[in-house]
């Protein structure tokens, strides 16, 4: 399935080998995993970060939910999947897989599909278009970094705050200060809604916000400063011991980005995003690369960060926009809690606006739920081969037996 700016092999959740660490060496070996020169060239992983993802999906198990979802990135020149967090992209497939499999039933002309993400014990409700009694997957609607149109999917993330921490300011804090070789003390904001993310302005580390993902890649201290901040950042959040730790343990969370005040920029199809379109820019590093567009769920952080005063983010938006203390145009709520808007610049182009609405609670911000539009479609269905070693040989007996007797082949 394709969902937003992402692909993942769905499995029905019986399908796959109920014990984790067979699981996880089955779904390693179906995307060709580990492969050190990083094509996956042995399975059928697509070979970036956005591309070598896997979601679990099967009938929801509690009450309030339809389907049960879990997200997992997987890793392309190392064997490990990492678990710890959601992907907002191929949550946006979630609902569709789930009406086609006939596990919703299907009303017109938009099904709502609650969906639990098991990574995050977090609900997501989507509102999935459809027609004849199934997914309506063409339509009118694009997204930057997808070619084509399909139809919208509404995506409404509820509560995603602390996510994976329990808390929205992981740190406890708007801002903290880590240490980069080279730099010194950097300013950072820790945001966790949907997925941890670390973010810091990109003049910190001498960078302007719209550099082509391949230029950043290319620059090797660059990268290393980045991964040093994720993982300082990992740590300061309790998903690793260690920073150096991180690489291993968590290498998907928390992804790092940097952001800077709304400019004009050429997307990388060549076309113009006038500084009036956004509200500001940013780059998004996942696994290690940086992300052709941005990660949803990033995207989600982000969007957080802005409407939540002294964060970085805050403060970035409000030099680009110039409106000062109340930099987003937002719309009051009750008990001090506003919805706001937020439009982000990324390589492919100006991501549309996700609604943001965020209330004072004990103390803390609470994050009652952003929204985002999105598009899904299947790409395929059938089987993936990985070799029969890879299983105990009590259960390599059975299936010889449950194939037997064997059809000759010509």
């Amino acid at each position: 399935m394709r969902g937003g700016t992402s692909k993942a092999l769905f499995f029905r959740r019986e399908e796959l080998p109920a014990d984790p660490e067979l699981r996880d060496r089955v779904i390693l070996a179906a995307y060709g995993s580990p492969d050190p020169f990083r094509r996956q060239l042995d399975g059928i992983g697509g070979a970036t970060s956005s591309t070598s993802k896997v979601a679990v999906v099967g009938p929801s198990g509690g009450p309030g939910t339809d389907i049960d979802y879990l997200f997992g990135q997987v890793g392309i020149d190392a064997p490990l999947i990492d678990w710890g967090g959601n992907c907002g992209n191929i949550s946006a497939a979630v609902g569709p897989f789930a009406i086609e499999e006939g596990w919703v039933p299907p009303g017109q002309p938009i099904t709502p599909v609650r969906i639990f993400n098991v990574n995050t014990q977090k609900v997501i409700l989507a509102h999935v278009p459809v027609a004849d009694g199934t997914f309506l997957a063409e339509g009118d609607f694009a997204i930057q970094g997808v070619p084509g149109m399909g139809a919208k999917i509404l995506l409404e993330y509820l509560d995603p705050g602390g996510s994976v921490t329990s808390r929205t300011l992981p740190t406890g804090h708007a801002r903290d200060r880590f240490s980069v070789p080279g730099l010194g003390q950097v300013e950072v904001s820790v945001i966790d809604a949907a997925n941890p993310l670390v973010v810091c302005r990109a003049e910190a580390l001498g960078l302007s916000g719209i550099e082509s993902p391949a230029a950043m890649d290319a620059d090797g201290v660059l990268m290393a400063r980045l991964e040093a901040l994720r993982g300082q950042a990992a740590a300061a959040c309790g998903l690793a011991r260690t920073p150096e730790e991180a690489a291993e343990r968590s290498p998907a969370i928390p992804k790092v980005a940097v952001v800077a005040p709304a400019r004009s920029f050429r997307a990388t199809d060549g076309t113009m995003v006038d500084a009036s379109e956004v509200d500001l820019v940013g780059r998004v590093v996942s696994m290690g690369r940086v992300h052709s567009s941005f990660a949803l769920t990033s995207a989600i952080g982000t969007a957080v960060g802005a409407l939540l005063p002294g964060t970085v983010i805050y403060e970035v938006v409000a030099a680009g926009t110039g409106r000062g203390p109340s930099p987003l145009l937002t719309k009051e709520g009750r008990g001090g809690g506003h919805t706001g808007w937020v439009r982000l610049g990324h390589p492919a182009g100006a991501m549309e606006a996700l609604g943001v609405t965020v209330e004072p609670v004990a103390g803390e911000w609470h994050v009652v739920k952003v929204s985002s539009n999105r598009t899904a479609r299947r790409l395929m269905d059938g089987g993936v081969y990985v070799p029969a070693s890879l299983f105990p040989a009590t259960i390599r007996a059975a299936t010889v037996r449950e194939r037997s007797p064997a059809v000759p082949r010509p």
